[in-house]
């Protein structure tokens, strides 16, 4: 029978860990997956071992069976897969019992041209014949979906388990309520669920508050515990009876596929099948329960007014740079002006060009507090990870800043590279997934609204319109431009707005003199200023006539846009903010 129909009637247990497992038994420390070629017997002794021990489903050796962690080209890397599958066929043709093989795929770390690969890795298990893929121990879908719903046929079973730690996120900062409850509908994904990460108590935990009557399969793999290092070996406890009674309360509140992951082995497996009823429910095959209705969120956008309607007006940001010191007097004079010109939102950036300055959110939160204005600090992904940043948008959540600039970040300066390293767990749009996903599991009655920036500079313009609909779709509501110098700038922008729709601020930057202007020509990326702008200003010109003709240029701006874009977002170099009233 098909899997689908065995578990129509039974729950179904597979094999525990084989890395943690193999590497203990053998002593090694070599990559289990190179294995499949140089020590088949091992792998079919411990597939052999899974079977007798009750397994119903044995996983390939094939966790880490890619380019990138066996160090190999494509081509060794499919003869390891097919050398796996023909070892688990050979341990599965040895058993009286009706055993399921899926092919097991892991995720390829930091790797440029994943998706391809998975989609390589994939299309081989099926040419073997295998008709179950196994997707586990991932933090998101973004690189594997495209390819499951490539691959995907009838007769083809796919599996998802997500990774979480014993919070419940992954390391993209996901909840496993948001990734379950997404893979879920999913229509090509046949069971969803959890592996690694933790131990059974904290799965069974995080499980409990998640609602799996979605019409999926559910999967729980959990480790035996959480290890220790040990002489450069990661030691288990032997916890098995603990494990069992876990895996099995698991499964009575609906688990329908149960197993082990790192730190269990055939012990774990033979006890947990020896006590298990695999009697299975009827599993609903509803679909119109897999979208959650969403909650109603209260939005305190710098684009709205106090009653939450949106504002009639051109919206007007101004961006003041933290100081690279302590001495805060000129951003709070400037802050004070701004209070007076009636600005919508004072915005801050993080350490804009990988160089230290007062962070972003205390900077904002200081502005707040001392003259009441809307603020918004940028947030970027370059030095922080996941639970940094988390922490950051809680604390910036209970000092009533709620409104947020998410952007990727600039790269850190290649003089300090071998001291400092940039973090890019994710880019901006894996970032406003995560605050999407804290809006609605944790800000639900107070949400952060955020938006992002658009390059309208980037060389291939269709990029960047995808781009930006990618971060609509991971909930930006608004975006700021990089500062806009030209005509045949403005009409890209044009384009953005109309194939898109975003609502778009676009950026003005009043350079001040000659010498301000070639210092960003020449030092800084992606802004384009040019030889016409720059010979627009005088050699030896006064303050006032560099000024005078920054205040000129941005006029200009205005009038090649204002009959599209939603507002101005303003940088005035050296925080020169009474220039904003002579432009307006």
């Amino acid at each position: 029978m098909t899997i689908q129909e065995y578990l129509k009637h039974h729950k179904l247990i597979t094999d525990g860990a084989f890395g943690t497992y193999y590497s203990n038994k053998y002593s090694t420390q070599e990559i289990p997956e190179t294995a499949n070629i140089t020590h088949p017997d091992r792998v079919l002794d411990i597939h052999r071992s899974y079977i007798n021990a009750g397994a119903r489903l044995i996983r390939t050796n094939t966790f880490a069976a890619n380019t990138l962690l066996l160090q190999t080209d494509l081509q060794k890397v499919k003869e390891n897969i097919r050398a796996a599958v023909k070892i688990a066929n050979d341990a599965i043709q040895e058993s009286e019992h009706t055993v399921y093989i899926a092919g097991d795929i892991g995720p390829i770390p930091n790797y440029q041209y994943a998706q391809e690969q998975y989609l390589e890795i994939a299309k081989t298990f099926l040419e073997e014949g295998v008709d179950i893929l196994s997707f586990e121990t991932f933090a998101d879908m973004e690189q594997i979906l495209p390819v499951i719903q490539k691959i995907k046929h009838k007769d083809l079973f796919i599996m998802v388990q997500f990774s979480v730690n014993q919070f419940g996120y992954s390391n993209s900062g996901l909840s496993a309520r948001r990734l379950i409850q997404e893979a879920s509908c999913v229509d090509e994904i046949d069971a969803v669920g959890l592996n690694c990460g933790v131990g059974p108590g904290h799965m069974a935990q995080i499980l409990d508050k998640i609602n799996l009557d979605h019409g999926k399969f559910a999967i729980a793999l959990p480790n035996a515990g959480y290890p220790k290092l040990i002489r450069n070996h990661m030691q288990f406890t032997d916890n098995q009876h603990y494990f069992v009674l876990k895996v099995q309360e698991m499964a009575e509140k609906g688990m329908d596929i149960v197993g082990g992951c790192c730190g269990t082995n055939p012990d774990y497996i033979q006890k947990l099948s020896a006590i298990l009823d695999i009697a299975q429910n009827p599993k609903k095959t509803s679909t119109a329960q897999n979208k959650s209705p969403e909650k109603q969120m209260i939005k305190h956008g710098f684009f709205c007014n106090p009653d939450g309607s949106l504002k009639k007006k051109k919206l007007i940001a101004v961006e003041l740079a933290p100081p690279a010191n302590v001495d805060d007097e000129k951003i709070m004079d400037a802050a004070h002006i701004l209070k007076k010109s009636g600005v919508d939102v004072v915005t801050f950036p993080d350490s804009p060009s990988g160089r230290t300055r007062i962070d972003s959110v205390l900077m904002a939160e200081k502005v707040k507090r001392e003259t009441n204005l809307n603020v918004m600090p940028h947030i970027c992904c370059r030095d922080k990870n996941a639970i940094a940043i988390r922490s950051l948008l809680m604390g910036a959540q209970i000092n009533d800043i709620d409104n947020m600039l998410v952007i990727t970040g600039d790269p850190i300066p290649v003089v300090i590279r071998q001291t400092v390293k940039g973090v890019f767990n994710f880019d901006a749009v894996g970032l406003m997934n995560i605050i999407k996903d804290m809006n609605e599991e944790i800000f639900t009655n107070h949400s952060i609204v955020y938006g992002g920036a658009i390059n309208q500079g980037r060389p291939n313009l269709e990029v960047e319109i995808k781009r930006v609909r990618r971060k609509i779709d991971a909930g930006a509501e608004f975006f700021f431009t990089q500062p806009v110098f030209s005509k045949a700038e403005a009409d890209r922008i044009r384009t953005i707005k109309k194939e898109t729709g975003a609502r778009i601020l676009c950026g003005i930057m009043p350079l001040i003199s000659r010498r301000n202007a070639l210092f960003m020509k020449n030092e800084i990326a992606g802004i384009a200023v040019t030889d016409e702008i720059v010979n627009r200003y005088p050699e030896n010109g006064t303050r006032e006539e560099g000024e005078s003709v920054g205040i000129s240029i941005a006029k200009e701006v205005i009038s090649y846009t204002e009959d599209f874009v939603d507002g101005y977002y303003f940088s005035f170099p050296f925080n020169k903010v009474y220039l904003l009233d002579k432009i307006l």
